[in-house]
């Protein structure tokens, strides 16, 4: 197994290597807030103070201790396994390629649940605006809209799509620093006040949500293959990002919980859109709307640039139907698989709310931290290593054990209809690889 590892590593170092490795820390901790600060934080704090009240900043505190620890383990595996495909590349060195796949299909139910309920927020913010577009068929209509012209972008290049993606970093973090910086001087601080401490189960509950807004990270590292002295860089960048993402995060739900009070588990669609009214006026209203509604749009706008090239990598290697790897003969993109992501996304988006379709998209993307904190302790035993120096620190062994426990004690707050779809999924998934597989072998 050992020696397996290694040349499994040679083989995939000698393809990273036409990389350049130009991603430093900045550039890489940039990237993971970018990543992680996206639509969901523009709703879920209603959905917190429902659940907690004013204990509601409790739950984002306890959700950076369990990232901590989550990526405390990326980073010691990062160090270790410096190529490109970040968690992936770690579970696929540690457990195999069956084994990696299976964390690719976890990857592709986040992917779809985080999609399809970010369109979600999108019908909502475009509905308290232009209300007309609020029916149930009109909200059909808007996702339908949404999907078809990033199909259409995205099919006619990756050119197109990358530039689309562009324009979302600053536009969604302005109005959010915004709301922060006038909101503290109008913080009401009776409505903070809370006396006894949440139940397990309340707390749970409320992370297994909030656990949404703070994913992000894996999607930042896949390219470990181009970030220098990953050793170094991944853990820092990784670390500074979560205390930013943090900060901004815990701000965000004092504000609103402070100008709001127990009246902000009241505006599930737009909290922040209506704590801003309170001391920015239809002004501040209409500026968070349009934050939610550009945030949510950009997060689609990347995940259908990215997301797709699962599908066309599984039917490349061989895990699906060559079909899901066909090529647009004029655009060079992979049109099914972009067609295929939209179309099960839009189904999704229809079928389910935000809260339910986060959860949804929370276990799968706990289930595949589960295997990358399992794959850590497997690389720290076995001492890979492939690019310098790896990240060590006393106690370190000890450090996936914790972050598995907090894994298992917020999915135990999941109801079995998310762990059925997300079992399923994997069951048919796991078929269609082995049959595949046996037909490569026969064939």
């Amino acid at each position: 197994m050992p020696g397996e590892t290694a040349i499994e590593i040679t083989q995939a170092e000698r393809t990273d290597e036409k990389l350049v490795r130009g991603i430093g820390i900045p550039a890489l901790t940039a990237n993971i807030v970018s990543s992680t600060i996206g639509a969901g934080i523009f709703v879920i704090p209603a959905a917190i103070a429902k659940g907690l009240g004013p204990a509601a900043p409790l739950a984002f505190v306890c959700c950076a201790i369990a990232m901590l620890l989550f990526v405390t383990c990326f980073a010691i595996a990062g160090s270790r396994v410096s190529l490109t495909g970040g968690l992936y590349a770690y579970v696929e060195v540690a457990f195999g390629r069956y084994v990696g796949f299976l964390a690719g299909i976890l990857y592709f139910l986040t992917a779809l649940g985080a999609v399809a309920g970010v369109v979600n927020v999108l019908a909502n913010s475009v509905a308290l605006v232009v209300p007309f577009l609020g029916s149930p068929m009109m909200r059909i209509v808007v996702m339908l809209v949404v999907y078809g012209s990033l199909v259409l972008i995205n099919i006619r290049g990756v050119r197109e799509g990358a530039g689309a993606v562009t324009v979302i970093t600053v536009a969604k973090l302005l109005p959010l620093l915004l709301f922060i910086c006038a909101g503290l001087f109008f913080i009401d601080a009776p409505n903070l006040s809370w006396g006894a401490w949440p139940s397990s189960k309340s707390l749970g509950d409320a992370m297994i949500l909030l656990i949404f807004a703070f994913v992000g990270i894996e999607v930042a590292l896949i390219p470990s293959g181009e970030v220098k002295n990953p050793a170094r860089t991944v853990p820092r960048s990784a670390y500074f990002a979560l205390v930013v993402t943090t900060i901004i995060y815990v701000l965000i739900q004092i504000v609103a919980q402070g100008t709001l009070g127990s009246d902000l588990a009241n505006h599930p669609d737009a909290p922040l859109a209506e704590s801003a009214a309170k001391f920015l006026g239809s002004v501040g209203r209409t500026i968070l709307l349009a934050g939610a509604t550009i945030s949510a749009f950009g997060f689609v706008t990347s995940d259908i640039l990215s997301s797709p090239r699962m599908i066309f990598a599984f039917g490349r290697d061989g895990a699906l139907p060559e079909f899901f790897a066909h090529v647009h003969p004029r655009y060079r993109s992979p049109d099914v698989a972009i067609i295929t992501y939209a179309t099960l996304a839009f189904a999704l988006s229809v079928s389910g709310t935000f809260e339910q379709l986060a959860v949804l998209s929370n276990v799968a993307v706990l289930l595949m931290y589960f295997l990358c904190c399992a794959a850590c302790w497997f690389l720290v035993s076995r001492d890979v290593r492939s690019d310098g120096k790896p990240f060590n620190f006393s106690g370190m062994k000890i450090v996936p054990a914790l972050a598995i426990i907090a894994i298992v004690w917020i999915l135990a707050h999941a109801t079995v209809r998310e762990f059925a779809v997300t079992g399923i999924v994997l069951a048919i998934a796991s078929v269609v690889y082995l049959v595949r597989v046996q037909l490569r072998q026969k064939s």
